[in-house]
């Protein structure tokens, strides 16, 4: 993989910018039903996947309907989170005036609430992609990702705690927004800790209660069965989001930036930075739909407004721009960008450099 980039001059960058402006503006005049149908489509596979996967925990008996059950509800809530969730809340059919796809009002079923994820995510994450000091999702507060990231002697069990925040990914990303390593330096109070938290305490509270105790009650005898099942469930959905999500922002090739690197920063510089930030995972249909499109993540940081569905069809255009501007378009199956993020964690877990040049 090619991850060497060629130098535009400041003419170049905002010629870049402006086809890729062109891309984005072709794809919004042509949204309509074929988008609205899509949407609609997943939500309604979501909720019936939801029902068949708990009704075979609730009624089935033997280990093929359990394990069917633990399928059906992990791929719903996968849909909804990735799919669904995920992509309404980045606005991407707000242009439909559906209240149902309003990205303001939009919950989801996970931990996060909605309202933390929007500033946490749309805001910090998509205006300061990649920007150290600035974008919190670099390594979660918990994980150094680059070699620029001071190291410190929690940064040794590295491996363990990747693991453990894949396991418990949702209950990570609804803790991201409180900011518990600024009550630890001291810049927040801890007294104002237990009220910041109220958000978040609630939402989790309501997961679990729905997930290991209204539903484990509701199957009376077969309790045992619903509790070991949505925790399953729940499980495979959280290591498949952190999967997907470290693919697309910290396999070898993606580089980081300083703050004084967006000073005065332009149209085409912005979308130079999402390009160099993010990378893809190449695949087929049902993949992409199970990665809510972020398969596709390069696309997704230059175009996050835009429906998800569409980066497939957007992706050929904007890496032959790539091409005739010599700009590095990383992409690769999900086992080599998955293997490299593993490597990355274990490699960046020892305080000396690595010698890896790709994040400059």
């Amino acid at each position: 993989m090619n991850t060497t980039s060629k130098t535009l001059t400041a003419d170049q960058i905002e010629a870049f910018g402006r086809e890729l402006d062109a891309v984005r503006q072709e794809v919004v005049d042509d949204l309509g039903k074929r988008d609205v149908d899509h949407i609609r489509r997943m939500i309604r596979i979501s909720r019936y996947s939801e029902a068949a996967g708990r009704a075979a925990l609730h009624f089935g008996i033997g280990p093929i309907s359990f394990a069917g059950g633990v399928a059906a509800l992990a791929w719903a809530k996968i849909l909804e989170n990735m799919e669904i969730g995920h992509n309404v809340m980045h606005g991407q059919y707000d242009w439909t005036n559906d209240p149902d796809l309003n990205s303001r009002t939009y919950e989801w079923d996970t931990a996060c609430t909605g309202e933390e994820w929007r500033h946490s995510h749309n805001f910090e994450h998509h205006t300061f992609t990649n920007v150290i000091g600035k974008d919190r999702d670099l390594g979660y507060g918990i994980l150094r990702m680059n070699e620029d990231q001071p190291w410190n002697r929690l940064h040794r069990i590295q491996p363990l705690s990747a693991l453990l925040l894949a396991l418990a990914f949702q209950y990570g990303v609804g803790l991201h927004d409180l900011r518990m390593e600024e009550y630890i330096s001291g810049k927040r109070r801890w007294k104002d800790l237990a009220h910041n938290a109220r958000p978040f305490l609630r939402k989790t509270g309501w997961q679990v209660g729905k997930d290991y105790v209204l539903f484990p009650a509701l199957a009376l005898w077969s309790w045992p069965r619903v509790l070991t099942g949505n925790f399953l469930a729940n499980l495979i959905r959280n290591v498949w989001a952190f999967a997907i999500i470290f693919c697309g922002h910290f396999p070898d090739g993606v580089h980081v930036f300083r703050e004084d690197d967006i000073e005065n920063e332009t149209r085409g510089q912005w979308y130079l930075r999402q390009l160099h930030g993010s990378a893809n995972l190449d695949g087929g249909r049902v993949f992409y739909i199970a990665t809510g499109h972020l398969s596709h993540q390069i696309e997704h940081h230059l175009f996050p407004d835009v429906p998800g569905e569409r980066y497939e069809e957007m992706s050929p255009r904007v890496r032959a721009i790539c091409e005739r501007y010599g700009q590095a378009y990383n992409t690769g199956t999900f086992r080599q960008q998955f293997a490299s993020v593993t490597r990355r964690i274990w490699q960046l877990a020892k305080p000396e450099p690595t010698g890896n040049a790709a994040l400059a």
